[in-house]
């Protein structure tokens, strides 16, 4: 099995790469934002693989991190997502937004993603909350006091803090990420204003 591949980049297609690996070609299916990230043609790269085997053929998938091909494995075991839907999905919303999503239980940012309609994107919040963690960047604890407020529908101080954030035009994930960072830094013990401040500072990083 091809875990990664070095060499320079031969050409690009709409949705793969070929890399030149000692006069090898390779064509490599990728997500938008892995084509985005990669150099241009002529150029070394280094692209992580995910080999997939059938009757009918052998194909490669390529990611620009280790961390984007786990979440890509992860997709797959949900019912329903297959590798289209897989890349559709780390094409419209990068590693750590969809892990606020899966976090944050939102439905809606992981349904933007062509082909994925309400029914996939609620199987992929529910079954991939209790999996998701360990591929989570950042600090893990926070995601979970955060998610963990919202769902309870109860009063909290993040809680309030993210729905101050989203009344502010922010998405339900992006102010989940924002508010777990914060409540990193402020504690357990962090009033609604503090975690608010200090929500819109890292936003603004």
């Amino acid at each position: 099995m091809i875990s990664k591949l070095k060499g320079l980049i031969d050409e690009y297609g709409d949705h793969h790469v070929v890399i030149d690996v000692n006069g090898v070609g390779y064509i490599l299916s990728c997500s938008g934002r892995t084509l985005s990230a990669l150099p241009q043609v002529g150029e070394a790269a280094t692209i992580f693989v995910e080999t997939t085997m059938s009757q009918e053929q052998i194909r490669l998938f390529g990611f620009s991190s280790a961390l984007e091909r786990e979440w890509f494995r992860l997709l797959m075991t949900v019912q329903g997502v297959g590798a289209k839907v897989a890349l559709a999905i780390l094409s419209s919303a990068s590693v750590s937004e969809l892990s606020s999503a899966i976090a944050m239980q939102d439905k809606a940012m992981v349904a933007r993603a062509p082909g994925v309609g309400p029914k996939v994107a609620g199987r992929i919040v529910t079954e991939l909350r209790d999996k998701a963690p360990g591929y989570v960047e950042g600090d893990v604890a926070a995601f979970a006091q955060v998610s963990g407020a919202v769902a309870a529908g109860g009063p909290s101080a993040t809680r309030d803090a993210v729905s101050a954030l989203v009344n502010l035009g922010y998405g339900q994930a992006q102010a989940g990420a924002a508010v777990a960072t914060a409540y990193k830094e402020a504690g357990e013990d962090a009033g609604t204003e503090s975690l608010i401040r200090l929500a819109l500072k890292a936003l603004s990083r």
